[in-house]
């Protein structure tokens, strides 16, 4: 699908990648819920210790990196463009042999 209205290319496929990434997110946040619900289930169905926990809270670091990564700190589109920025004029220096 290409881009409709007064949209760039660039800006369309910029916009159909967060949505992307967000879907994925999405997708990751059921698999947690859906996998680690059964295993809290299987856990207190046994009875004794929670054991449970251990994958909730190693699988829940790594969610709450990736909701990070898509919605909040490491997705900054301004300090991305700077980085960019600053590539580009490295790049160019070392082209122009300066």
């Amino acid at each position: 699908m290409e881009p409709k209205h007064n949209y760039t290319t660039e800006e369309y496929q910029r916009a159909k990648k967060a949505v992307e990434e967000k879907i994925g997110f999405y997708i990751h946040l059921a698999c947690y819920l859906i996998v680690n619900g059964y295993f809290a289930f299987l856990s207190l169905k046994d009875g004794g210790h929670f054991w449970a926990i251990y994958p909730m809270a190693g699988w829940g670091i790594g969610l709450a990196f990736h909701g990070l990564g898509v919605f909040g700190f490491f997705n900054n589109s301004a300090w991305k463009e700077r980085q960019v920025q600053k590539e580009l004029e490295k790049q160019r220096r070392i082209r122009d042999g300066k």
